[in-house]
């Protein structure tokens, strides 16, 4: 990187406001280091001035939930013909909305657990009961209902029993409109990042997450000492080569660019059932990213300056 001067921008007005800044923090002192000029930037009314009137080189998308990873600042940036880290709106819309992205990796013959997307005027319209009753008949329990949209975990649960299932709900609708109910799978949880910074995406160590209170939830994920990684993760090669494969096929056929993370669980006979995908992985200090770039023996800043670098050659 020579001279770079980079907005990193984080913060912003979702559910994830505070771990966006965490991630900005990180990605922004380890891009000094690398050599960059770095400006931290929060995200409100003034950022479209200061991207016409300062203008940085490039911009590192730290921003978590919301407009950072459902297409609304790439758009924006694509519209001033601002560079950027990350992928395009289109591709982060996708990703977005979860039963879309599980609809497009189920046609294409990725594995990723039977579920159904509910909207609240349903509970509302056809009697909650009922509706839950026949969510319990088609996937069984125990189910994992979240958010339709959204990441960090935020208001997802699992559950084991009929008489919890209301209450979790009301809990997931707090973000969203929409609940998305899964089939739990049973397994091995891993994370795969994958990055490009010579055309060709690599898949980056696997991430074993072990949450010692067996859900990796919000607390699992942002408290230190709340679930042990394992990186690489300690799955046999050819399971290994498996989920690599998966990780991969999946970034390709969403459209991904530069950056992603994927989020599966082996079940017990070795399939790999893709949960979601992630167009804005974490940053923050107990982040998967971060984990496996240091099991991949890549310094944070020099993988971003490199992803910098990229963005600003391809525009």
């Amino acid at each position: 990187m020579t001279d770079r001067i980079v907005a990193v921008l984080a913060g912003g007005l979702s559910h994830e406001r505070e771990v966006s800044l965490r991630s900005g923090r990180r990605v922004a002192g380890s891009l000094r280091a690398a050599g960059a000029t770095v400006f931290e930037w929060d995200v409100d009314s003034s950022l479209v001035e200061r991207l016409r009137v300062e203008r940085p080189d490039a911009v590192v998308i730290a921003l978590h939930g919301g407009e950072g990873e459902n297409g609304a600042i790439q758009a924006v940036l694509e519209l001033l013909g601002v560079p950027f880290v990350g992928s395009r709106a289109p591709a982060c819309r996708r990703v977005w909305d979860k039963p879309t992205a599980k609809s497009e990796l189920r046609r294409a013959g990725l594995d990723t657990p039977d579920w159904v997307a509910l909207p609240h005027a349903t509970f509302r319209e056809l009697g909650a009961r009922s509706v839950l009753d026949a969510m319990v008949d088609k996937l069984g329990l125990p189910l994992m209902l979240k958010p339709d949209q959204g990441g960090s975990a935020l208001g997802a649960q699992v559950v084991t029993t009929v008489e919890d299932l209301p209450s979790v709900m009301v809990s997931c609708l707090a973000y969203s409109d929409t609940v998305l109910a899964e089939r739990f799978i049973d397994g091995t949880e891993v994370a795969v990042a994958v990055v490009e910074t010579d055309g060709e995406p690599q898949v980056l160590p696997l991430v074993e997450v072990e949450p010692l209170g067996g859900v990796y939830d919000y607390t699992a994920r942002y408290t230190p000492g709340s679930t042990d990684f394992h990186c690489p993760a300690r799955l046999a090669p050819d399971v290994l080569a498996r989920v690599q494969d998966a990780a991969l096929s999946a970034h390709r056929l969403l459209g991904l660019r530069d950056l992603s993370r994927m989020d599966a669980v082996v079940d017990a006979d070795g399939n790999v059932q893709i949960l979601e995908l992630n167009v804005s992985p974490g940053l923050t200090d107990t982040s998967l990213l971060p984990i496996a770039a240091a099991a991949a023996d890549l310094d944070l800043g020099d993988l971003f300056a490199a992803l910098v670098d990229v963005a600003v050659a391809r525009a």
